[in-house]
């Protein structure tokens, strides 16, 4: 029990007066940042083609996920800032490499296959509002993205990525343009589904469950609470000074509340919105981002339209650095490099250099003859079955006192993160079913 203790503590209450302060919203980063990056192009993908075929009955997905989300990414979250290290370095200290290196390859695979699709989707995006060529926008999309990350200290970067994240409010906009049956969807968003439990269902099920809880998200939050160590000269690792954790964890959670809760509230509206105007007319098959935008434009008018279109815009910029980003924390700690968006390229050269790769990887394969929407089935599969043993080797770490010293998770959040694990599990477990029966 008394290892607990400064767990109990973190988690108390916060201050009124501390909680109300304007000062809690310059703290919001690493948790909203990547809630904002989970809806991605290609999740906006998923979240409209649920809606557009399921309606309503979909919805009820995203109010479990986001309980569930905000657990695992508590975790992440808890290991970077308790640690001072990533994932993958301390999945590399504590457990076999025949664990690690297979993983951080599949992420790694996985995350150039999103970055293709998203960069594919801006391009699209791109062309429906403006007109021209979608591959050559996707280049420009992809070229801008690394010279940020390249070029541009974290301490600064990470502040355009925050001014990124408003792009999602588009989506928020975009519901109040159309005419929504409110009380049918507070029923319906609540209630047990009663759609049949076909293949087809299921499979959108299992998407939507991979689309909101990825492995790049993981690696992501985790690395980004190093960053903010390292960008302050005056913080340490909570492991090494327990005194801080009260406030440590009380920032952390309310960073990851109020990113899980955008990233969920934006999805709710995304796929509430495509219910709304695709479905209640009978479109009832969105294969692309681009092709949920221009299925409003004849039944929710131009404004709608031009908003949802540039949020996917914006939302790539915002996502793409994430995938690449976290692929290369993840192998730079696999192998000991250095890792770090505040180091000049010169310092972390090979960390840069799967930043870099991912990225041209990824616009390389937009000019391929390869069909995006078999590239990111594929990718959720990789995902669905990585996220397994990522999530529970977090919970492991999370556990251990050798690793977090007397700030172990909580029997709650303990409790939170197994049953998201075991979701994610049954989800992947359901989605191969789906393939044989």
């Amino acid at each position: 029990m008394q290892a607990r203790k400064p767990l109990q503590e973190a988690t108390a209450p916060a201050d009124p007066d501390e909680s109300t302060s304007p000062a809690w919203i310059a703290e919001l980063g690493p948790g909203l940042i990547t809630g904002a990056a989970d809806d991605d192009p290609s999740g906006i993908a998923t979240y409209s083609q649920a809606g557009a075929q399921f309606g309503f009955g979909m919805l009820w997905t995203l109010v479990l996920t986001y309980p569930l989300m905000v657990a695992i990414q508590t975790v992440s979250a808890r290991i970077g800032r308790v640690t001072g290290h990533g994932l993958a370095t301390n999945i590399r200290r504590y457990y076999s490499r025949s664990l690690l290196f297979p993983l951080v390859g599949l992420l790694l695979l996985a995350n150039t296959i999103n970055i293709a699709a998203d960069i594919a989707a801006m391009g699209d995006a791109m062309v429906v509002v403006a007109g021209g060529k979608a591959q050559w926008y996707a280049v420009l999309f992809g070229v801008v993205s690394v010279l940020l990350q390249v070029f541009v200290p974290y301490s600064r970067y990470v502040q355009v990525l925050k001014w990124l994240t408003l792009a999602l409010l588009a989506y928020v906009a975009t519901v109040f343009v159309v005419d929504i049956p409110w009380h049918r969807v507070m029923t319906e968003a609540v209630a047990l589904p009663t759609l049949p439990w076909r293949s087809d269902y299921i499979t959108t099920i299992v998407a939507v469950f991979g689309t909101t809880i990825s492995p790049y998200l993981f690696f992501w939050q985790a690395s980004q609470e190093v960053e903010e160590l390292r960008a302050d000269d005056n913080a340490h690792a909570l492991k090494k000074t327990p005194r801080m954790a009260r406030a440590g964890y009380q920032r952390i959670d309310r960073d990851t509340w109020i990113g899980m809760g955008f990233s969920n509230l934006v999805a709710f509206f995304i796929m509430l919105t495509t219910a709304v105007t695709l479905h209640l007319h009978g479109v009832t098959s969105i294969e692309t981002s681009s092709q949920a935008a221009s299925a409003l434009r004849p039944i929710a008018g131009n404004f709608a339209f031009t908003l949802f279109a540039l949020g996917i815009i914006g939302t790539g910029l915002l996502a793409v650095p994430v995938l690449a980003g976290s692929a290369a924390y993840a192998i730079a700690g696999a192998f000991r490099w250095k890792s770090s968006l505040e180091h000049a390229p010169k310092v972390a050269p090979r960390f840069y250099a799967i930043i870099v790769v991912a990225t041209l990887a990824g616009i390389g394969m937009v000019f391929a003859p390869i069909d995006p929407i078999k590239a990111l089935y594929w990718s959720a599969v990789i995902n669905g079955v990585i996220a397994i043993p990522i999530m529970a080797v977090m919970m492991l770490l999370a556990a251990r006192h050798d690793v977090m010293g007397k700030l172990v998770i909580s029997r709650r959040l303990k409790w939170l993160g197994w049953l998201c694990t075991a979701v994610m599990t049954a989800a992947v477990l359901a989605m191969g079913a789906t393939q044989f029966f």
